[in-house]
């Protein structure tokens, strides 16, 4: 697919200012400490309009905030990264629960399963994800789930849970359609990122094809998955526009279309501005 040259889009090809909502990524990470100012300023200059910044740990969450606070179109969620969990103590959880008071915090999470890494034992990753949940149930944000490897188990927990439908997304979506439905069955919105450019991925295009609309979401996870044109290089904000025009295509759309209903589901979902 012909992507734009070096991501150049101007925001007039949104229509009406619109612009893309990238729902999950990481501006206070460390890769980004020389130049995040520029990086903003140059994502916002290209059509990027709303920016959900993710925490993974309560000192982290705290920075994720403190982007937010200091930029007006970024959001943020605060959550222990299944990564994390096995640091998580009463004391910790206690903190992190606290923040999500905080105006600027829109979402849990994120908060999930990574049985890929496993770099926190199983057992205790579910427990803590059936903690996050009970936070979602109290205080009524919604919730951004991280699977790795874990689809099966991560549906178990949710069904047991028992509280469908769901108002949170299954970021970085990166299974096939089948299992896809089973969690749009129970409410979540599906975020696709710069995996759904790479070369072999046809079963995650396919699932994104019949993604139903009101579902669909948009996101990069940088510093992280850079789309194929960037692959193995930082990724920022404004590459999502490469992940977008393939979104478009799958769904027999042009870019401001798909730009406009993915935005609007981010808003619907997490009440952005």
């Amino acid at each position: 697919m012909n992507t734009s040259k070096d991501m150049e889009i101007q925001p007039e090809h949104f229509g009406c200012g619109t612009g893309l909502a990238d729902t999950h990524l990481h501006l206070h990470f460390p890769q980004y400490d020389a130049d995040r100012a520029e990086i903003i300023r140059r994502a916002i200059e290209g059509g990027v309009r709303h920016f959900l910044n993710i925490g993974t740990d309560l000192e982290d969450s705290k920075k994720a905030i403190a982007i937010a606070e200091e930029y007006p179109e970024v959001y943020a969620a605060v959550g222990y990264h299944p990564h994390e969990t096995k640091h998580a103590r009463d004391a910790e959880l206690a903190g992190l629960e606290k923040l999500l008071s905080h105006p600027k915090v829109v979402a849990i999470g994120e908060v999930g399963l990574d049985y890929f890494h496993e770099h926190s034992p199983r057992e205790v990753q579910q427990k803590l994800l059936r903690t996050f949940l009970s936070w979602y149930d109290q205080h009524r944000k919604p919730i951004i789930i991280h699977c790795r490897d874990a689809y099966a188990e991560l549906l178990t927990v949710l069904q047991e849970h028992g509280k469908a439908p769901y108002r949170g997304v299954l970021h970085c979506y990166s299974s096939d359609a089948k299992t896809m439905k089973k969690f749009l069955d129970l409410g979540f919105h599906i975020a696709f990122g710069g995996a759904l450019t790479y070369k072999k991925n046809d079963p995650l295009r396919e699932a994104c094809a019949v993604c139903p609309k009101d579902r669909l979401l948009l996101e990069t996870d940088a510093p992280y998955l850079a789309p194929q044109s960037k692959r193995g290089q930082r990724n920022e904000p404004l590459f999502m526009i490469e992940t977008a025009e393939y979104t478009a295509k799958l769904h027999k759309m042009d870019l401001a279309e798909i730009a406009h209903l993915t935005t609007e589901n981010a808003k619907g979902l997490f009440g952005l501005c």
